[in-house]
């Protein structure tokens, strides 16, 4: 109760249950067509679409009232009223789907656990196939307007780093004088390939793209021209992902943690995965004690570490970060006189390591809400592999990843879909510039890839992280050892 979230939480729950008596006081006799029930259970479609008929059924749930209507399948808003309603303790079982053993005590047990969410949540060969089959569907469109154009993949799709749910981002390269947006927007209405009213043309963004959800799959692509960051900021990440065995599952928890609390976004108060990535590139580089290129190093260890930087100690108003030559916090004031046109560096400062002069936070504007999150996860882990932890009468049951990390049945069904539809399909690859490769090419997870942790170091939860203070001095280190001794509250929509 003394360390502040509990007063919010409160507050919401009255807030909820005054609206839940409304809704019961409320009789509604007229219009009853235009009514919506908030329990339904088939997926929010656009605009009075009806579901397609391939698509999987949403698992049907008791959603908390209130819930939040999104696109976001993975979002688990309002799931803690599931769990005051919950009777059978197994129930929240399915939530962790991840968690098939038991686990050592400690951070050796998260340890284990972030692997096993790691080759849980890793692509499997039906949702490249998948994918794969979306962007042959969309550059045939563009092919067909523009013979010569070059259609590239970049982002999550080309490292191998994608969640179930997350976007394709493609970039057409070819002679315009301005983006041809209009153009393709029309020809991808004319060939149906788009949910209806799912296709928006963001001109006026500093980058300008299409938006749009794959019909058949439900998959989001992101289109947009000339632009060469994308590809190279992809091939960057490949060169880091093959430094640092660690870093991809790291990734994956941390992108399915923010996922989750639709902080995954910028313009949805969160922040982008590229920014992530940096940050967590930043981190290893500049982690005082362990060399993040030993793929032995804990992983539980590394991933509280993360929080508590980010969380608490990092100094976002006076510092920034960069990446090149090794590494370094700096000050950003000295990040102000490379940027162009005056432009003041935002919140959460991150030096383009591929672009200099520009800030890869800027229009993070809710980055102190991600930092609240960050700080609420420390919490939470470390009071759970404290010694006290071990007391606790669900030690065994209960997943300690799982009381930060939860996977929606939306997301499982969803999953099982794609492995039913596609099964059997030739797994889809790319090389080095985002280019569709055939299947017997190498693959991101293949057996040659870094992605493979060796059985971790013995750490104990003390730990040692970069501290920024608010003095003149920029870079400070020291020790800060997990002694709490309160105890877990269980909740997961902080």
């Amino acid at each position: 109760d003394h360390m502040g979230p509990i007063i919010m939480i409160d507050e919401g729950f009255n807030t909820c249950c005054s609206i839940t008596y409304l809704f019961k006081k409320i009789k509604v006799t007229k219009n009853k067509n235009k009514c919506i029930p908030c329990n339904s259970s088939t997926r929010r479609r656009d605009e009075g679409v009806g579901v397609h008929p391939s698509l999987p059924v949403t698992h049907t749930h008791n959603h908390h009232p209130g819930r939040r209507k999104s696109d976001n399948k993975a979002s688990t808003y309002g799931m803690n009223y599931l769990l005051s309603n919950c009777t059978n303790g197994n129930y929240a079982s399915t939530w962790t789907p991840w968690k098939t053993r038991k686990y050592n005590p400690g951070v050796l047990g998260l340890h284990e656990e972030v692997m096993d969410l790691y080759n849980f949540m890793s692509p499997r060969p039906e949702e490249a196939a998948m994918r794969k089959e979306v962007v042959n569907r969309i550059e045939m469109i563009i092919k067909e307007l523009w013979p010569t154009a070059d259609v590239q993949i970049f982002g999550s799709f080309s490292t191998g780093l994608y969640l179930p749910t997350s976007d394709i981002d493609l970039v057409v390269f070819g002679k315009w004088e301005r983006p041809p947006l209009q153009e393709l927007e029309q020809a991808l209405r004319k060939h149906n390939v788009a949910e209806p009213f799912s296709i928006k043309v963001l001109d006026k963004a500093t980058v300008p793209i299409i938006k749009l959800t794959d019909q058949e799959t439900e998959v989001k692509v992101d289109i947009s021209f000339n632009v060469e960051t994308g590809v190279k900021a992809a091939s960057f990440i490949k060169d880091y992902v093959k430094m640092y065995p660690v870093l991809p599952y790291l990734i994956f928890v941390l992108k399915q943690f923010l996922l989750q609390r639709d902080l995954n976004e910028v313009f949805t108060g969160g922040i982008s995965s590229y920014s992530l990535i940096l940050m967590v590139i930043s981190f290893l580089q500049l982690h005082p004690r362990i060399d993040a290129r030993n793929p032995s190093e804990n992983l539980g260890v590394l991933l509280i570490e993360f929080f508590e930087l980010y969380g608490r100690h990092f100094n976002y108003l006076k510092t920034g970060i960069r990446i090149r030559s090794g590494g370094a916090y700096v000050a950003k004031e000295e990040i102000m006189k490379a940027m162009t046109n005056g432009y003041r560096p935002s919140t959460l400062c991150i030096e383009d390591p591929l672009l200099p002069g520009n800030d890869v936070g800027r229009g993070s504007y809710g980055a102190m809400h991600v930092k609240q999150v960050f700080d609420y996860a420390y919490t939470v882990l470390s009071h759970a592999v404290s010694p006290l932890a071990r007391s606790y009468p669900n030690k065994d049951s209960e997943s300690t990843l799982g009381r930060i990390i939860r996977l929606t049945q939306e997301v499982i069904d969803y999953r099982e879909w794609i492995i039913k539809k596609w099964g059997g399909r030739d797994l889809a690859r790319t090389d080095n510039r985002g280019k569709l490769l055939f299947p017997d090419s190498a693959s991101p997870h293949s057996a040659d890839s870094p992605m493979s942790i060796s059985s971790p170091q013995q750490h104990s939860s003390a730990s040692s992280v970069s501290s920024l203070s608010g003095s003149d001095n920029v870079r400070n280190t020291h020790t800060h050892t997990h002694t709490h001794t309160h105890t877990h509250t269980h909740t997961i929509d902080r």
